[in-house]
């Protein structure tokens, strides 16, 4: 009976994971940490602060991931990379989805109230538009990427809005950074899995044609976007010159590996700019938050 127990939890805490996507998740959260101690107002690492608001950020997003995929469930049903997930395996149902998806929400925007109202509000304002406004698009246009950028950069400006009690430029250049950073990291995922999406009915790639040139040089336009995005942070003040020099050669490098898409047009080129744009982000981050200003 213990073992047996034992692996229902195992499997009920699996299915929860997957719910809230929890490496895609944990990815969002970490830019808005960073974003918070990047923050002029915070000069020491104060732990208790940190985990509260990472535990925040970790309920608000996995909420937003969970109504996603009550939405979705019937066309995650339809890809062999989503079938899995718990609603629409049918595991779990869309009423407890819903509940989790609520008291999760409830309790990550409380929590994040308790750094700032500004906070709370912003987060759930980026709740409500990935999961009303452009998990909905993905079926509609090609612009739901655009609009989507939207509440995948706004961990940035939440993150800076716990840290100052305002938002100030610093929270606006990283904003920046992150939004345009999507466009050839979320276009390379959708070359990749070009047939599933296709097949659900998501239009997520620029061209109606799917991977084609044009979808592959608006890849390399975003990541050349990057170069002038990438010397705010610098010209801001907010961190020095040896993070301006490791943000400009990782920009470099994601703009090469974009142009060897387009020149290559494969999907091997398409999955060597999604893992270089897993590998920028943190990088990038990192190295700003090393070299604070």
């Amino acid at each position: 009976m213990k073992q047996t127990s034992s692996l229902k939890f195992a499997g009920k805490w699996q299915d929860y994971k997957l719910l809230i996507k929890f490496n895609l998740s944990f990815m969002v959260v970490f830019s808005a940490l960073i974003s918070y101690l990047l923050a002029p107002k915070v000069k020491e690492y104060d732990w208790a602060e940190i985990c509260l608001f990472f535990l925040g950020g970790m309920l608000v997003t996995g909420s937003a991931n969970a109504i996603n995929q009550i939405v979705e469930k019937d066309t995650d049903a339809l890809m062999k990379r989503t079938a899995g997930r718990p609603v629409a395996a049918g595991r779990m149902s869309t009423d407890e989805a819903w509940t989790f998806a609520v008291l999760a929400a409830i309790g990550g925007v409380l929590i994040l109230w308790h750094f700032n109202f500004l906070a709370a509000a912003l987060a759930a304002f980026s709740l409500f538009l990935y999961a009303f406004v452009y998990t909905p698009l993905k079926k509609i246009s090609s612009i739901s990427v655009l609009v989507g950028a939207v509440p995948g950069a706004m961990p940035c400006l939440i993150g800076w809005a716990a840290g100052n009690d305002s938002l100030t430029a610093g929270g606006w250049v990283l904003f920046a950074l992150q939004f345009f950073w999507q466009f050839p990291h979320f276009w390379a995922i959708a070359w990749i899995a070009h047939k599933d999406y296709s097949a659900a009915g998501f239009k997520l790639l620029p061209s109606n044609e799917g991977p084609t040139k044009y979808s592959a040089i608006q890849a390399v336009i975003y990541s050349l976007l990057l170069i002038p995005v990438g010397v705010l942070p610098y010209l801001a003040g907010m961190s020095g010159v040896i993070s301006l020099v490791i943000v400009l050669i990782a920009n470099l490098a994601m703009i090469l590996q974009c142009v060897r898409l387009y020149r290559e047009m494969t999907v091997k080129a398409a999955r060597r700019v999604m893992f270089g744009s897993y590998i920028y982000l943190p990088v990038v981050l990192l190295s700003l938050l090393a070299n604070k200003v």
